[in-house]
């Protein structure tokens, strides 16, 4: 499906600023894809804008990322790989029932209802490990997280943090640790896709996607570090009155039809 350019601008946005605050990308884009009339996304523009926040994360981490390239057996590395095992299993066995969540409305509406109750309990933790005094039970904890947040919805950035400081991570470590643990998730999916496009013959890339995809990097920049600073305040509970709003406006827009 050919996607125009406002709307690749619109999307662009969403993607950006979504990914990164806890309020769930995938489930804001169907949300807005359904807003636009869009009823058959293009999976090669969804590939295009999670690369684009993809650049976001190395932008806003390019430090940590290097000292990681350069120093690739240390103990981050392996807690990092330790994390992407829940995902990449629950990826694969439930991939059937998370697809079919992408096209319900109301199943999108009650994660995002979860969505802010972990953040809710977020601000109540107030961990002081640094990312090197984590174990690998710890790394599970939080893959298993990311893992479920591949439900439309459900925040990646919200569940993933809320697991770090569930094993009692410093604020600013949960979020860094979050973030750069997106980056094998992403490419992950990305490449997935762009697989079973390639297969199917259906890979057709437009200059709108290019547009999306830098909108969505610019946007996600700023997105992480407006984040950062208010998770360090433990300001999440404004998150959480935000999924909860906008749940409630599409159930009441579900019943009301």
């Amino acid at each position: 499906m050919v996607i125009s350019a406002w709307k690749a601008i619109i999307l662009g946005l969403v993607q950006g600023l979504t990914e990164f605050l806890p309020v769930s990308s995938s489930g804001h884009l169907v949300i807005a894809q359904s807003l636009l009339g869009i009823e058959e996304p293009a999976l090669i523009f969804d590939v295009f804008v999670h690369l684009g926040t993809l650049v976001a994360v190395f932008a806003a981490f390019w430090p940590d990322i290097w000292g990681i390239l350069k120093r690739p057996f240390r103990k981050i590395t392996a807690l990092l790989l330790v994390a992407c095992i829940p995902t990449a299993l629950m990826g694969v066995l439930l991939n059937d029932f998370f697809t079919s969540l992408f096209s319900s409305l109301t199943a999108v509406a009650l994660a995002l209802c979860v969505t802010g109750v972990l953040l809710w309990i977020s601000d109540y933790f107030h961990g002081r490990k640094n990312i090197e005094d984590m174990n690998f039970g710890h790394a599970l904890t939080i893959g298993f997280f990311q893992g479920c947040a591949i439900t439309p919805g459900l925040s990646r950035s919200g569940s993933t943090i809320f697991g770090a400081l569930l094993c009692g991570l410093k604020r600013s470590e949960a979020a860094k640790f979050s973030f750069i643990l997106s980056i094998p998730a992403i490419l992950g999916a990305g490449i997935l896709e762009t697989a079973d496009m390639l297969q199917a013959g259906t890979f057709q890339v437009s200059w709108a996607y290019i547009l999306g995809a830098a909108v969505a990097a610019v946007s996600g920049y700023w997105a992480i570090r407006f984040f950062i600073k208010l998770l360090e305040k433990a300001h999440l509970r404004y998150f959480s009155l935000y999924c909860w709003l906008v749940a409630a406006i599409v159930l009441l827009r579900q019943w009301i039809g």
